[in-house]
């Protein structure tokens, strides 16, 4: 039950609320008027698809990045495992390290939070520690160790682009504000073309419906713009790009 609940929220109250005053107010003035509702059917469905499609690929690219990011973070263990002159303590210690980045990180996008400050102290550490164990790491390990960490440098800017930058907002507020205004003109013409003398709870249905089916691809769009929060059913699994998942 809790997956259909998911696409129900205070604007599913609000478009309704509004699709029923323009009931009562055309029923009870005797408001209707013939007119062809396809224009502005394209008015609000063609922008809410095309909303949609950037969501959905925005979330995609996130699974790409995120994968990126967790192969960097694998790899430049094994080859720090792989550096023989290490001692058992000092791979432990940057093991730990790669874990506070990948801990961080993950928490970063959860939270919401646009400031990648501690994330960034981090990744430095991690650089710090290759540059102070320039005796014991080979210099062809450390090339290949600086290599994946631009690999996951571009990884971390990639999802946080996307973090940060979300699909149009004027095209966003756009939709929304046409779904609650669409009412005020398609209630007249529903209440026309079903009739006055066919059973008001047929209009009624109608308009509710078609109302509902709105505002709820309006709520699963918005959902899904930001894939980290694990609020919507389609939200990415974040643990699951953690390097001790």
């Amino acid at each position: 039950m809790n997956k259909f609940l998911t696409i129900i929220n205070y604007r599913t109250a609000i478009a309704l609320t509004i699709a029923l005053f323009m009931l009562f107010f055309s029923f009870t003035y005797n408001i209707s008027y013939n007119i062809d509702l396809t224009l502005l059917s394209i008015a609000i469905i063609f922008p809410l698809v095309f909303n949609i499609r950037g969501s959905f690929r925005r979330r995609e690219k996130a699974l790409e990045h995120l994968s990126q990011f967790r192969g960097a973070l694998k790899t430049i263990s094994y080859y720090f495992q792989s550096a023989t002159k290490l001692s058992e303590i000092e791979k432990t210690e940057i093991a730990s390290k790669l874990k506070q980045v990948s801990d961080s990180f993950v928490s970063h996008l959860g939270n919401n939070d646009y400031n990648t400050t501690v994330v960034d102290e981090k990744i430095d550490q991690i650089s710090a520690y290759t540059i102070s164990k320039d005796t014991l790491i080979s210099r062809g390990l450390k090339d290949k160790i600086f290599r994946m960490l631009n690999s996951l440098h571009e990884a971390i800017e990639n999802v946080h682009a996307i973090h940060v930058h979300r699909t149009p907002v004027s095209l966003k507020a756009y939709c929304e504000y046409f779904i609650y205004a669409f009412p005020i003109i398609y209630v007249p013409a529903i209440i026309y073309k079903v009739g006055l003398d066919s059973p008001k709870w047929i209009t009624v249905l109608v308009v509710l419906f078609s109302q509902f089916i709105l505002i709820s691809l309006y709520n699963i769009q918005d959902d899904l713009e930001y894939p980290f929060d694990n609020i919507g059913l389609d939200d990415i699994n974040l643990n699951q790009f953690k390097l001790d998942r």
